[in-house]
């Protein structure tokens, strides 16, 4: 397996390259240079297998001769095993052809457990073989920080820097965060917003002397390896409900586009979903650009689903690179046209062919609260403010008798102040993190500033070192 750079300007990797660099060279996003096929065949073998190894099955054509069959399955069901629920991924049934896929009983409580916990575990694979060290660097909206420090934070050949913006997380999530203290691991709360986090990560990663002396790596979903991880969960839920004798359709909370991503190349491998719904909450930069070809930046405003509150989608580029008919010039030029400018001119059967796959959908926070009384009240089912935008999404679009996944991204525990505002009491944290509040933070603020983020980065590599 080969990928090329979105942008058509860096070197050809294979899939332990691809995990190390993160981000390419010219800018661009990593994708496979050809999608593997799931047959009808391999999809009907699939039901009933255990998750961890359908996942192993899913994910290893795309990783080639890098990792070997057996290898990576003890992988994912290492990455697996200490999961709250036996099925890893659970299907709740909500209503008539409405189902919600449970992608949060890992340890941070939150869907990029599915991807992180795998993702630390290939990292110290292939490092282990290469014999190197990396320093990663992450920004987060709230869930990618916490799920990449639990599973990176110790490890011997990592170091690792998260970035996350100052007073617009959860406190269940910043806590998730600071209150970890590892020797391999730095904090750092940007003044400013997650675009500003995201874009900080890929000035550093586009300051190339800075990235070969730090040996920049990435867990973003601006690596590949991170979409991967999570394409897994979309074939486990479409076959167990009948794919691939039967349509299969999803609706996605997401900012930063990279689950919905998963779910389309889920698509393209063969898995029957003739529609996937974008669901976003009042930052609704997809669904504008969706329903109307507005590609317009916008500020970002805070929201009670802040792990969404994203205007610059970077996983969008992925989608732009496909509808643009796999030109990385026009890619590029797009892309820089948007960066410069704050509006991105996708030519009308461009729009039109992700229009025929995508539907977009939006939700205030006044609905949000509204959406989690009345589905608490009615079926007794207590969705976090980002899985409820996709639950309603899915209740708002599905078509009878195809079934309709929403995907249910995060445990209410981890926004307690907006389930208490929508139903008048806080979920219990899980027992092992009943005690979060008491914990020790320890983080570093610092400017919106690429100099004082190389800084502290080059500083917490020099600390390992000495």
């Amino acid at each position: 397996m080969r990928y090329i750079s979105t942008r058509g300007q860096a070197p050809v990797r294979d899939f332990a390259g691809v995990l190390l660099a993160g981000l390419a060279e010219d800018g661009g996003l990593y994708v496979p240079e050809s999608f593997p096929t799931l047959t009808p065949h391999d999809l009907r073998a699939l039901r009933g297998v255990a998750y961890p190894e359908l996942a192993a099955r899913v994910i290893h054509p795309f990783v080639g001769d890098c990792i070997g069959y057996e290898a990576l399955l003890r992988l994912t069901r290492e990455s697996y095993a200490h999961f709250n629920s036996p099925a890893v991924v659970p299907l709740v049934q909500l209503g008539t052809d409405i189902w919600a896929q449970e992608l949060f009983h890992g340890p941070t409580l939150a869907f990029k457990d599915m991807a992180m916990q795998l993702l630390g575990r290939l990292f110290d694979h292939v490092l282990t073989k290469r014999d190197e060290r990396v320093t990663i660097v992450g920004a987060t909206s709230g869930d990618t920080g916490s799920a990449a420090i639990e599973a990176m934070a110790g490890r011997a050949r990592v170091d690792i820097v998260i970035l996350h913006p100052e007073g617009r997380t959860s406190e269940v999530q910043r806590r998730q965060m600071t209150t970890v203290h590892a020797p391999n691991l730095r904090n750092l709360a940007v003044d400013g917003t997650f675009d500003d986090c995201q874009d900080l990560v890929k000035a550093m990663f586009q300051d190339l002397p800075f990235r070969r002396e730090m040996r920049l790596s990435a867990v973003n979903s601006i690596n590949w390896a991170r979409i991967l991880g999570q394409i897994p969960y979309y074939v486990a839920a479409a076959v167990a409900l009948g794919a691939p004798d039967r349509d299969i359709e999803f609706a996605v909370p997401t900012g930063n586009f990279g689950n919905v991503q998963a779910a389309y190349a889920a698509r393209r491998m063969g898995v029957p979903i003739p529609r996937l719904i974008v669901a976003s909450n009042r930052n609704d930069i997809l669904a504008r650009f969706l329903a109307s070809n507005d590609m317009s930046v916008r500020a970002v405003e805070p929201s009670l689903s802040p792990s969404m509150d994203i205007q610059v989608s970077s996983n969008f580029e992925r989608l732009l690179f496909e509808i643009q008919g796999r030109d990385p010039g026009l890619t590029a030029a797009t892309m820089a046209e948007f960066r410069a400018t704050g509006q991105m001119r996708v030519a009308d059967a461009a729009w039109r062919e992700a229009g025929a796959v995508f539907t977009g959908f939006r939700l205030g926070d006044d609905e949000t609260l509204d959406a989690i009384r009345a589905l608490y009240a009615s079926a007794g089912y207590l969705a976090d403010p980002h899985s409820i935008i996709g639950i309603e999404a899915a209740r708002a679009l599905v078509r009878p008798g195809v079934p309709m996944v929403a995907m249910a991204t995060a445990h209410p525990a981890k926004f307690p102040d907006a389930i208490e505002a929508a139903i008048g009491s806080r979920p219990p944290l899980p027992v092992h993190l009943a005690d979060l509040y008491e914990r020790t933070e320890l983080f570093t603020r610092v400017p919106a500033s690429l100099a004082a983020i190389e800084d502290q980065v080059r500083a917490t590599v020099l600390r390992n070192a000495a």
